[in-house]
């Protein structure tokens, strides 16, 4: 009987080694792979602050929880058990929709520019509804994150395709939870700073009440610059998606071209190089972006337009 229970003893203590050492694997794995999708989290988290921009004070935080809220649904009810059962039995899949969800980014982002300079007139800026505004502004925002948040899953699974199926299923959920709530705490902060200047501008300090006017002052700032920078991430990423997908399923001339133009800068600029030639890359999946993304806006506008009449 004590042998018996020895053996038992033995056998549990090797189960807790044997899943310490896979809790070890995986989140090791989720750290290399949130590094390598650390630039659309960046994408992500500049793109956000723009869809509260000009909403009431009290109406930020509670549609920011709403768009973090879709976006942790996006990751872990759509893009997890879809991307897991593509790469297990279609891998070949996975390159087409970031294609599509690239084609929705650029023809967001093409649509703001235009509709900024004057050539299109904004749509679905005034309602007497406040509630419909903020459900097609958190529909808007959770459709943009569900393409950003497609491609850092689709990387972090690049980066961890020799695991086991369970284990990358884990290091996933890993990631999905770490991205979302870094992304939407760090949008949160943001767009709530000047709250927090203007509460340290009535401290009797000096010195407080200098960093409290200069946060009032200086956050509609950040958030215009933040809104043009969210338009030029949906144009980066979204081109970069067509590039890379068309050189991936054969038509290399035109991402051969980008990378060519990048490596000329890269080895002509010294040290400066891989920065350099990063700008390079980035300024013509911009372009590429832009492009394709007014193709799709004039086709969206003539639909509309073909519906309109009928």
């Amino acid at each position: 009987m004590a042998g018996g229970l020895v053996a038992l003893l033995d056998d549990i203590a090797a189960l807790v080694k044997l899943t310490a050492a896979s809790l070890d694997d995986i989140a090791v794995g989720a750290a290399k792979a949130s590094v390598k999708s650390l630039g659309v989290v960046v994408d992500d988290a500049a793109v956000t602050p723009q869809y509260v921009a000009g909403l009431s004070p009290k109406r930020e935080l509670p549609i920011i929880w709403k768009i973090a809220v879709g976006s942790i649904r996006n990751k872990l009810l759509i893009i997890l058990p879809v991307i897991l059962l593509l790469s297990q039995f279609a891998p070949w899949a996975l390159t087409p929709i970031l294609m599509i969800g690239g084609t929705y980014l650029v023809f967001e982002g093409a649509e703001k520019v235009l509709e900024a300079v004057g050539v299109i007139k904004p749509h679905g800026s005034g309602s007497a509804d406040g509630v419909r505004d903020e459900k097609s502004i958190i529909g808007a925002a959770v459709r943009t994150d569900l393409v950003l948040s497609a491609e850092i899953m689709v990387i972090s699974l690049n980066e961890v395709a020799h695991e086991t199926l369970l284990n990358r299923a884990l290091i996933l959920v890993l990631i999905a939870v770490i991205m979302t709530v870094g992304v939407y705490g760090v949008v949160g902060l943001i767009v709530k700073m000047d709250d927090v200047g203007l509460h340290l501008a009535q401290k009797s300090s000096r010195f407080t009440q200098k960093v409290g006017r200069g946060l009032v002052k200086g956050m509609p700032i950040l958030m215009s610059v933040l809104g043009k920078v969210g338009v030029v991430a949906m144009l980066w990423v979204g081109g970069h998606l067509l590039l890379v997908g068309m050189d991936e399923l054969g038509f290399h001339a035109p991402y051969g071209f980008v990378h060519h133009m990048e490596m000329l800068v890269h080895d002509a600029t010294g040290s400066a190089g891989a920065v350099l030639g990063w700008l390079v890359n980035t300024a013509f999946s911009c372009v590429a972006g832009f492009i394709v993304g007014c193709v799709v806006t004039a086709v969206v506008m003539g639909i509309n337009k073909l519906r309109g009449k009928h």
